[in-house]
């Protein structure tokens, strides 16, 4: 591994981890060396997941991989499933038994007859050639491809999440606002927060929806699968800004041929327009008149940097400056993905403006970490309950972080 000079893109390992780790009634056991899941349960607190799946690592020596040996997989089961009421245990391979290949598939179903009660999952990718991005998407795919039942739909509407995962900063404020919009718009209340906040029985349920609202591409084949299998109907978008929102809204309500609450939705944004008109002619004379002052870049996940762009550069008509994703394959002509030294370059050319990025990226360039909008991050995020960035909340959020940061400059 070479030298890195901000934190090198996540594994799939990791990926999978920080998908399942907010799951409630579980075990993750890792097949893997000493310390990982140590480094990762204080990662876990930081970011706002202090307790929910449960996290064990076997421990691996060299006899374990020189002769291949499952003995430490057969007593970490065993202790689990007799020291804990988790109705599932996950299992993950580390780097090293992903090299040497070891089967975890064919463990647990060598396992599973000895323990009818609980189920047995095991995941792959392990290794370092998959990346985050694919690992919380395969994550997903597995969960829904093996846990949900079969149900009615519940006799009021109700939706599932899909995405909403600790990897993704203020994914619990984001994830709040859409229940809120929701709920106002058309009086529907979710089934399950997949995953930053759904048990296994959540899970379970997720046949029983009449909607998944998708927050990023990484959720689209689990989707498509309960679509296919559960013929619940999907819509991947993130909502972002006032008429962004209003959108988002319209469209669910085209899928689920219901017409959404006009008194809500013309409430919330009668309010977001009349609190941001008073901070409108500042931003419409630095456009005008100093548009390198409020020129807007963005970096972090391609879903996110697309969906502030859209408010931040079409509704509000900032000036648009570089955009990137942290992911290579999700660079695209519009977001591309850049080295450590394209993205070092990039950022210290951009003296002027508002950058909004990751908390490390932020840090080191000496820019505004209010502006954060991705990972890697530097501080705690044990409030759940801070401003979204979705939503007609987080139009008025984005605003004021943009009006403040343009204030301070002058």
């Amino acid at each position: 591994m070479g030298l890195h000079k901000f934190k090198p893109i996540p594994s799939g390992r990791m990926g999978i981890l920080w998908t399942l780790a907010s799951v409630k009634d579980a075990v993750l056991i890792e097949y893997g060396c000493m310390g990982h899941m140590l480094y990762a349960r204080a990662f876990l607190n930081r970011a706002g997941v202090p307790k929910a799946c449960n996290l064990y690592s076997t421990h691996i020596d060299e006899t374990d991989i020189a002769l291949g040996g499952i003995e430490r997989i057969r007593k970490t089961v065993d202790y689990v499933v007799k020291n804990s009421p988790a109705k599932v245990i996950f299992l993950l391979p580390s780097s090293v038994p992903q090299i040497i290949g070891t089967d975890l598939p064919a463990i647990c179903e060598e396992l599973q007859p000895e323990y009818p009660h609980i189920r047995l999952l095991p995941f792959g990718y392990g290794g370092f050639d998959i990346t985050q991005r694919r690992g919380v998407q395969e994550a997903l795919l597995l969960l829904v491809g093996t846990l949900p039942v079969k149900t009615e739909k519940t006799r009021e509407p109700t939706f599932n999440i899909v995405g909403s995962c600790a990897d993704l900063f203020n994914f619990h404020a984001d994830a709040n606002e859409i229940i809120r919009i929701m709920e106002g718009a058309f009086n529907m209340k979710p089934l399950c927060i997949m995953t930053s906040n759904a048990s296994v029985e959540d899970i379970e349920k997720m046949g029983g929806a009449h909607i998944n609202l998708v927050l990023r591409r990484e959720g689209e084949p689990a989707a498509k699968h309960l679509q296919n299998n559960f013929r619940i109907p999907y819509y991947s978008e993130r909502p972002y800004g006032i008429d962004g929102t209003v959108q988002w809204i319209e469209n669910i309500a085209e899928i689920l041929n219901i017409t959404p609450d006009a008194e809500f939705i013309n409430s919330q944004r009668e309010e977001a327009i009349r609190v941001i008109s008073s901070v409108k002619p500042i931003f419409h004379h630095l456009i005008n008149d100093h548009p390198e002052k409020v020129k807007l870049s963005l970096g972090g996940h391609a879903d996110v940097v697309n969906g502030i762009l859209r408010f931040g550069c079409g509704e509000f008509n900032l000036p648009k400056g570089k955009c990137w994703c942290d992911s290579p394959e999700m660079s695209g002509e519009e977001f591309p993905y850049f080295t450590e030294e394209q993205l070092m370059q990039n950022v210290s050319e951009q003296k002027d403006g508002i950058l909004m990025a990751s908390g490390e990226l932020l840090e080191w360039a000496g820019r505004n970490r209010m502006l954060q909008i991705s990972n890697p991050d530097e501080k705690w995020r044990i409030n759940p309950y801070v401003p979204p960035l979705v939503g007609f909340r987080g139009a008025l959020h984005l605003v004021e972080l943009w009006a403040n940061e343009t204030y301070n400059k002058h």
